[in-house]
């Protein structure tokens, strides 16, 4: 088996092959575009034979378009987080810093951690991600826009602020617009532009959540029945995994989303543990969402669960971490059950 290790950038990707036990077989530099990829592909191919592993530094936008070319040509590919590649950077015995070092530090710690998670063409996955992103996007653009306009408001006359969180609403931006077209003032004439983007926004917001949940309830039924998960979180969860079956059990996935936990004791502080700091962060915390709403839940087991352990003489982080890796399995069962139950189409994700 060969392992080819990709640094990627903007505008190139750096290629370094290695064999089984980490031994620099070759490396290459091709422009980031499809050509470009298909000419490392034949590269590969040509040198080294058809037994490959692509391992690709996971910079999500940067290496999407990769991914898709070499799943496109047959290839397997596999995200290499980018704490590994500084780890096996570090330790080698060739020091500095360039392309072809971090292309071979990116195949060398493929060959030392196995279980890394294989990208999949999922184009399902790779929409509702891109809908969950925009609008979150947009609900940032909203909220910086809000933040200006009350201050505006403020100047204006204090008597016409909304309550706070209501210019979300169709009622108080309505209200407000009332108030504001009484005045002539340019600052007036920054207000009410300023609302009108606010409309606009709220609108576009709007739409995208009716997407996302339409999408969601398609995808995931069996992950939607499960207490303190809504449909736009359920998205960030279906975006974020990119394909259930890329894990190869709930310890993995527990292990890419950030909440599996590591030991950090040493003599008498034996069996101490805290979470990670690397994994997933978006899908940690659409975990954390699930789990603080249901330690609000009486009638959930999420609920029952935090209680036994502060019951057990745990704190309340503790606790809290326990029911999110709890929780991890309910998720990795269920989103395990609606693929079986609505399995993605093979077909690649559009460019």
């Amino acid at each position: 088996m060969v392992v080819v290790g990709v640094d990627v950038h903007k505008s190139t990707h750096t290629f370094v092959a290695v064999d089984s036990v980490g031994k620099k077989l070759g490396h290459l530099t091709s422009a980031a575009t499809t050509e470009g990829h298909h000419t490392a592909i034949n590269w590969a191919l040509t040198e080294f034979g058809g037994d490959l592993v692509w391992g690709i530094e996971d910079c999500r936008q940067m290496s999407t378009r990769l991914e898709r070319d070499l799943l496109g040509a047959g290839q397997t590919a596999v995200r290499v987080p980018t704490k590994l590649m500084a780890q096996a950077r570090s330790s080698a015995r060739t020091r500095g810093k360039s392309d072809p070092i971090d292309a071979l530090a990116v195949a060398r710690a493929v060959l030392r951690e196995p279980d890394l998670p294989a990208a999949g063409a999922d184009p399902q996955s790779r929409e509702l991600r891109l809908l969950v992103d925009y609008r979150e996007v947009a609900v940032a653009q909203r909220t910086a826009s809000i933040n200006r306009l009350l201050w505006r408001v403020h100047e204006i006359n204090p008597a016409y602020a909304p309550k706070p969180r209501s210019l979300s609403m169709n009622k108080h931006q309505k209200i407000l617009a009332t108030h504001l077209a009484n005045h002539t003032s340019l600052l007036a004439d920054i207000a009410r532009a300023e609302l009108d983007d606010i409309i606009s926004l709220t609108a576009r917001i709007n739409k995208l959540a009716t997407e996302i949940g339409k999408r969601v309830r398609q995808l995931v039924p069996t992950l939607l029945e499960l207490p303190g998960c809504a449909e736009l979180t359920a998205g960030k969860i279906v975006g974020e995994t990119a394909g259930i079956s890329r894990f190869r059990s709930a310890d993995a996935y527990a292990s890419y989303a950030g909440t599996a936990p590591i030991p950090v004791w040493s003599g008498n502080s034996a069996g101490r543990v805290r979470l990670p700091r690397h994994g997933n962060r978006q899908l940690n915390t659409a975990l954390h969402r699930i789990a603080l709403t249901q330690i609000r839940l009486e009638d959930s087991d999420g609920y029952t669960y935090y209680r036994n352990r502060l019951a057990a003489n745990d704190t309340k982080t503790s606790a809290l971490r326990c029911l999110r890796r709890r929780l991890i399995r309910t998720v990795y069962q269920r989103l395990t059950t609606d693929a079986h139950t609505h399995p993605a189409p093979t077909e690649q994700a559009a460019a």
